[in-house]
């Protein structure tokens, strides 16, 4: 059974940076893409950032340059480090696995953990 289970939010004044991680169990953690992705009171859910299995990384304009997406196979936890945060970043994070193994979209994702919240007061 997959879990995943989310870390390391918290409130930061805009400038700010907070490390994320997403402890993951259940299945085989290295061969699955994984993303971050947030949702903000009111708004849907969009995705942030992803590494798939050899460890290329995609972004969403929003937060390139800004936030780093990684991946530490051997402790099966993702990781997002987020920098230079912005009022805007204000969301719910969730960390997610791809449903199949190979290629993605970010439609393809559907295992979620419980999230952890970030706040950056404006």
């Amino acid at each position: 059974q997959v879990q995943l289970v989310e870390s390391g939010g918290g409130s930061v004044q805009a400038g700010g940076s907070l490390r994320l991680s997403c402890a993951a169990s259940g299945y085989t953690f290295h061969i699955y893409s994984m993303a971050w992705f947030r949702q903000a009171p009111g708004m849907e859910r969009k995705g942030v950032a992803a590494i798939d299995s050899h460890g290329s990384t995609t972004y969403a304009d929003s937060v390139k340059g800004r936030f780093t997406i990684s991946r530490d196979n051997a402790k099966n936890t993702l990781y997002l480090q987020l920098n230079s945060l912005k009022p805007e970043d204000t969301a719910t994070y969730y960390c997610a696995r791809a449903r199949y193994r190979g290629p993605w979209s970010w439609d393809d994702f559907s295992s979620w953990g419980q999230g952890t919240q970030v706040t950056v007061p404006s």
